[in-house]
């Protein structure tokens, strides 16, 4: 039976959900909310569903809803994520919340431990990892062909460069100097996270560009970060919002090196190419021919609809808490792992063990 869904937040991304739920056999999207009135009844028409101004009347009004997504935006494109997920796990909805989990650290832990505490689902839209190549790349991992970890390369962010530059005029990235941070390191993170574990140990070094210093852009754009996983390996993220242009790799690329053998995804949802470690082969002199799997596709969006389907498909298996894809407590580490970001930044560099995880209780259902 599908999930009957109700969305919260009809800008730009509540539409493609929108969008995704309409395609998707396991939803049912019965209305949408926005506190523009506008948008509420634009979207509501487009989709055929009715429309509310608040969130309250909404649910209130919609008893049956049994998933909340909030696409609300804000300040770095998260302060309105806290609020109205707060309140529609308060009336006992499982929720969905457009990344990053929040604007506020503090608020984040807050709501994670609400959720548990209220025994709902909390999801998080990590669709970065919700691809192809990453599912081949995760059988690389658990059929042990990569072997111990080695070191993880991350390159992640927005082609661009000085002559494609404009200073934003939106006010909600306008004058943060983190926006590129809180707004967009929860994606490479969590990708990062997923391949290799929890990290536990980060220095950062970000700047600006002169383009961007000239026109009183504050927003530190080129993210240079340093981590070490809590399995002994190594990692390198570089993320920058469109000061350059990527080389090899893309726009997303992600490299794992383990003992045993190495993985490179490309461009996110285009390709993986895997190398064999074996015995004999040179160090030097003779490149390694890899095995190379092309899906043939560009189209990045669709992982918007593979992450939510795999939501709504946890929710109808009705799945243990703690093994929701994508879950809150996921989301809360990358978030965590973001802040220690802004933090060694702030510190010159220096290297910040991130703010511990809430322990895992496990669920007594289906722990036996």
């Amino acid at each position: 039976m599908a999930v009957k869904i109700g969305i919260v937040g009809m800008n730009g991304i509540g539409n493609h959900h929108a969008v995704c739920h309409k395609e998707d056999e396991l939803a049912d999207l019965v209305a949408v909310c926005d506190v523009v009135k506008e948008r509420a009844d634009a979207a509501a028409e487009k989709y055929g569903v009715k429309a509310y101004y608040s969130l309250k009347d909404m649910i209130e009004n919609e008893p049956d809803i049994e998933v909340i997504d909030v696409t609300t935006g804000g300040i770095d494109n998260g302060s309105w994520h806290f609020e109205p997920a707060m309140e529609a796990i308060g009336y006992g909805k499982h929720v969905l919340v457009e990344k990053p989990l929040c604007h506020d650290i503090r608020e984040a832990r807050e709501l994670v431990a609400y959720a548990e505490k209220q025994k709902v689902y909390l999801g998080c839209n990590l669709n970065h990892y919700f691809t192809e190549p990453a599912a081949r790349g995760k059988q690389y991992v658990e059929n042990g062909e990569i072997g111990e970890l080695v070191y993880c390369l991350a390159k992640m962010g927005f082609n661009g460069g000085e002559a494609n530059y404009g200073l934003a005029g939106s006010d909600k990235v306008k004058g943060h100097p983190y926006f590129h941070m809180k707004a967009f390191l929860t994606h490479p993170l969590s990708v990062m996270r997923h391949f290799c574990g929890d990290i536990t140990h980060i220095q950062t070094f970000s700047d600006r560009p002169g383009f961007r210093r000239n026109a009183g852009d504050v927003m530190a754009s080129i993210n240079s970060i340093h981590v070490r996983f809590q399995n002994g390996g190594v990692g390198y993220l570089l993320s920058q919002r469109g000061d350059a242009v990527y080389g090899l790799g893309g726009w997303w690329s992600l490299e794992m090196a383990g003992s045993k053998g190495t993985f490179c995804i490309e461009n996110c949802v285009e390709k993986i190419s895997y190398w064999k470690a074996e015995k004999g082969v040179p160090a030097i002199s003779t490149p390694i021919v890899p095995e190379v799997t092309d899906y043939g596709t560009t189209d990045f969006n669709r992982t918007f609809n593979n992450r939510l389907h795999a939501f709504l498909e946890d929710v109808s298996n009705k799945v243990p808490f703690d093994q929701l894809r994508a879950n809150g407590r996921d989301a809360l580490a990358v978030l965590e792992y973001t802040f220690a970001v802004i933090e060694s930044y702030e510190r010159g560099g220096e290297m910040v063990r991130p703010h511990p995880l809430p322990p895992l209780h496990g669920d007594p259902l289906f722990l036996r």
